[in-house]
């Protein structure tokens, strides 16, 4: 059975017009002229619902900059008044909401490092409790699901029903071009557990440069994510703060109008038709794949057997480095990734384990 969450749809708490909820702003408010400027620049562009800003900055070492604190809330005050538009700011303990609220925050996030840890969650769920604000929870710094659900459903347990997801990419310790490694099925599988949560997708952290931004912002609107959240300063290379990620106000705005928006289906017969044929193939292909798969598991199995009966190891270091590399250069051949065939034997050589451990410890012999 799926968990369950009590959450009221986006349009609810906020109007977008049927588009994508686009949140811009950036990293950090520094001075009261630069969020107010970039405030007013966003503005201008019609196409940001919500202001952002940093005003506390958690940084993995002392001695970084660590936000304005609430010498920045004024501010977002004369943002929001200049404006007209609401304001979202991270908070990451009981006193940062309890001073937002009294700055007249609108909505407010959760942050990566926040998620991570179960008791400061249930700190900031306390601290939420009788209060109707929406609450944006960004994905934990380390890819796993169980933690950003955990979260959610202790802030809906205090009564928040205006919940919404920041999928901002993962810290895996691997090799990537981008900054935090996206991940997108973990917020598929997300989405999959609650259909009616938002997601919004963060290229900015995800990317960590400029350069990535538009594909990673296309990706989250190709997978229908409910909207953006992406960092804008009025002169992003002098930025206090991620300076690499952000974009101007006139950057973002040609981002924007360069993002393709794709609808969820078609009212087109013909392509209908045409989706259905194709998915009765793929899944006539998956079948096939699993008879497959399942086969080579018989094999494996009988492998185990003939290791278990002439005392040999389960783990062969050098036929795995054969098998991963030799599926690699196939898959590539056939026009795969070949980072894909890869991960895909990982998990393969994985059940093969198991397999061949479960046969070599059981208590059948061979005659």
């Amino acid at each position: 059975m799926k968990p369950s969450l009590d959450v009221l749809p986006l349009n609810s708490w906020i109007e977008t017009n049927g588009k994508p909820l686009i949140i811009a702003g950036p990293c950090s408010a520094e001075t009261e002229e630069q969020l107010v400027e970039t405030a007013r620049q966003l503005a201008q562009l019609n196409a940001v619902h919500v202001i952002r800003a940093g005003v506390w900055k958690p940084r993995t070492r002392p001695g970084s900059f660590e936000g304005m604190g609430e010498k920045a809330l004024p501010w977002i005050q004369r943002a929001k008044e200049e404006t007209g538009l609401p304001f979202a700011v991270e908070v990451a303990t009981p006193e940062h909401i309890e001073l937002a609220l009294k700055y007249g925050v609108d909505i407010l996030w959760v942050g990566a490092r926040t998620t991570v840890n179960p008791f400061n969650v249930q700190e900031i769920a306390d601290a939420l409790r009788g209060v109707d604000v929406p609450v944006l929870v960004k994905n934990p710094v380390n890819p796993d699901l169980a933690l950003w659900v955990g979260a959610f459903e202790r802030i809906a347990g205090s009564g928040i029903s205006k919940l919404g997801a920041i999928h901002r990419g993962f810290s895996t310790g691997e090799a990537s071009k981008y900054r935090n490694i996206p991940m997108w099925q973990m917020a598929i599988e997300l989405k999959d557990m609650f259909p009616n949560l938002p997601i919004i997708g963060d290229p900015s952290h995800m990317a960590g440069k400029r350069a990535y931004l538009q594909e990673l912002a296309q990706m989250s609107m190709d997978l229908n994510y409910d909207g953006l959240i992406v960092e804008s300063h009025i002169d992003p290379d002098n930025a206090w703060s991620d300076a690499a990620q952000q974009l101007t106000p006139a950057a973002f705005g040609e981002m924007l109008d360069h993002l393709q928006i794709r609808h969820v289906d078609s009212a087109n017969l013909e392509f209908k038709g045409a989706l259905e044929q194709i998915r009765q193939k793929i899944d006539n292909v998956d079948r096939q794949l699993i008879e497959m798969l399942g086969a080579r598991m018989a094999l494996v199995e009988k492998l185990a057997e003939y290791k278990r009966d002439n005392n040999v190891t389960v783990f062969q270091p050098e036929r795995w480095k054969e098998v991963h590399e030799s599926r690699a250069k196939l898959g590539k051949k056939m026009g795969l990734y070949p980072e894909l065939v890869e991960e895909i034997y990982k998990i393969i050589h994985m059940e093969s384990i198991r397999k061949q451990t479960e046969v070599m410890n059981s208590n059948t012999q061979s005659a």
